[in-house]
């Protein structure tokens, strides 16, 4: 074989060779969406959600009140859903990386109980920088907030401290563990991974979604 063929015959297995690993690469990405859809990690039927039931998408956020970054995105998870308000439901899934983070969850629980997580919720990340001081979490700030928000305190303190709290933290350590997250916020949309991550890209994967 000339010198000339042999150049051709390699350039032809080096273009095959990315071939393949490009092939192989899609496949396994299609493949763990696959995975990820059918997980019963994904979601739980306690699991906290805003938004229609029936709603055409469904974005799974891993969520830590005191992640700086969920409290950034939440406006524009309101504002996602607000310019869907029929066709998008936002689930949370506790993630509690930061110390405080859980008994926070408490709080939430318990405000759950009283038909009011949704604006505790939002009093506790607008405070944030109030209470969730890392390594020095003053929790006694978000007790605050979700007071200035309407709970019940005395009656929140009972119900936060419940064992159906406890085991559902628990719940909660365990699928973040099996779900492999492991920072925060990680989305799912309709069981799909970000490409990447970003608001811009969170914003595309739903509109998709949305008109499919």
């Amino acid at each position: 074989m000339s010198r000339s063929k042999i150049v051709v015959f390699a350039s032809v297995l080096v273009v095959f060779a990315f071939g393949l690993a490009g092939y192989m690469w899609q496949k396994s990405q299609i493949n763990s969406v696959e995975v990820v859809a059918n997980s019963g990690s994904l979601e739980r039927p306690y699991s906290p959600v805003l938004g229609p039931a029936d709603a055409k998408v469904t974005i799974v956020e891993f969520f830590d009140p005191a992640c700086e970054a969920c409290r950034a995105f939440y406006p524009f998870v309101k504002k996602i859903m607000a310019e869907y308000p029929q066709d998008i439901r936002l689930v949370l899934r506790y993630t509690t990386f930061h110390e405080g983070s859980d008994e926070v969850v408490r709080i939430l629980e318990a405000a759950r109980k009283q038909g009011l997580f949704k604006s505790v919720l939002e009093e506790v990340l607008k405070r944030q920088p109030e209470w969730a001081v890392h390594g020095q979490p003053d929790i006694n700030k978000a007790w605050a907030a979700a007071e200035f928000a309407g709970l019940d305190i005395e009656k929140a303190e009972k119900d936060a401290q419940a064992i159906t709290v406890t085991s559902l933290l628990k719940q909660e350590a365990a699928d973040v563990k099996a779900m492999n997250v492991e920072k925060t916020p990680t989305f799912f949309v309709n069981g799909k991974v970000l490409p990447s991550f970003g608001a811009q890209q969170l914003y595309d994967l739903v509109i998709a979604e949305v008109k499919r």
